[in-house]
């Protein structure tokens, strides 16, 4: 058994690294939540928010968002129509706690794994703010499209640079890059 357990050591250090930090950081942000009633809107989901207003106030669109008097989300308008909705499951936060758990696993150098993670965190909350706002101006002209545009553009988008993170990490930085 110990045989096996040394031939397989990196590859358990690796899955018990990624399954703590996710874990942890899991039951973080569900107690940070579970601080909000439940008919607020968190502060991070908030901000996403006022970041998506922003945007749009840059190139002048006829946007307007505020939080829904009676619901835990922000009511997002384009030209004077009702697009989407901003909830806490798009304030891109799990994608993040799955980014920051893989390159803990693989990590490398402690400057170079917190500074990858910082970059890659501000990477994902950027293109998670730019997708919302591009989100909001193709449901208005392409309501049709739906499914396609919010179920798997935008999911393929945000995974994919996850990903390519990811192997940049492990090819470049980790403590297995060559």
């Amino acid at each position: 058994m110990k045989k096996y357990f040394l031939q397989f050591k990196p590859f358990l250090i690796f899955i018990g690294t990624f399954f703590a930090a996710y874990i942890g950081f899991t039951l973080v942000y569900k107690f940070y939540l579970d601080s909000f009633d439940t008919t607020d809107v968190d502060g991070i989901t908030t901000i996403v928010s006022h970041n998506v207003d922003g945007l749009m106030g840059l190139f002048n669109c006829d946007s307007k968002i505020f939080k829904s008097p009676l619901n835990p989300y922000f009511e997002v308008w384009y030209n004077a129509k009702f697009t989407l909705r901003i909830v806490e499951g798009c304030n891109a936060v799990s994608v993040t706690i799955l980014f920051v758990s893989f390159v803990l696993a693989f990590s490398g150098k402690l400057k170079t794994t917190l500074g990858f993670i910082l970059f890659g965190v501000f990477l994902i909350y950027v293109l998670n703010v730019i997708r919302i706002a591009l989100l909001t101006v193709l449901l208005f002209r392409f309501p049709e499209q739906e499914h396609i545009l919010h179920g798997v553009l935008f999911p393929l988008i945000i995974y994919g640079l996850v990903f390519s993170l990811w192997v940049f990490w492990v090819n470049k930085f980790s403590k297995y890059a060559k």
